[in-house]
């Protein structure tokens, strides 16, 4: 057992059960006065092992040159990877911390939205690792980014 921690609980559902709109609920719920709030990141679809959000691309997450900043993009792929996490993850005893993140920005855009696909490259027993692929509305490749994310137990 790394680090003296407990082996992670993963949910043995697949999540089949949850409908999107649950789904939509809860991270609405664990969104609300959050930077996820202030950059109208929304979840639209989750699978067995990924989940999406979009983002809108305004003036709002852009760079002084009118296309979308790539702390924006990497806030974008944190929330989501954290969110899959979160999702899959036995949240009564666990919780999600990002420890690791990289990002290639790939290509602009200055309107429109962006997606986020989370998709899990490694499932341990204290560390997930992500691959989070940004892509706009016609599914050209905006970044990817890596992340890697730490369950913790929650203390009693």
């Amino acid at each position: 057992m790394p680090l003296g921690l407990p082996d992670v609980a993963y949910k043995e559902t697949n999540l089949i059960a949850m409908t999107k709109e649950e789904i939509l609920k809860l991270s609405k719920k664990v969104c609300r006065n959050t930077l996820m709030e202030t950059l109208e990141i929304e979840f639209t679809e989750i699978g067995d092992d990924y989940l999406i959000a979009k983002m809108p691309v305004t003036s709002k997450v852009h760079q002084p040159d009118g296309v979308l900043h790539g702390g924006a993009s990497v806030a974008l792929a944190e929330s989501v990877g954290s969110m899959a996490s979160y999702v899959f993850l036995d949240t009564e005893k666990f919780y999600v911390r990002g420890i690791e993140i990289s990002a290639n920005h790939l290509k602009s855009i200055s309107e429109g939205f962006v997606f986020a696909k989370a998709s899990f490259i490694h499932k341990g027993r204290t560390t997930q690792l992500f691959e989070i692929r940004i892509t706009d509305e016609d599914q050209n490749l905006i970044s990817i980014v890596k992340l890697t994310t730490i369950a913790l137990p929650k203390k009693k």
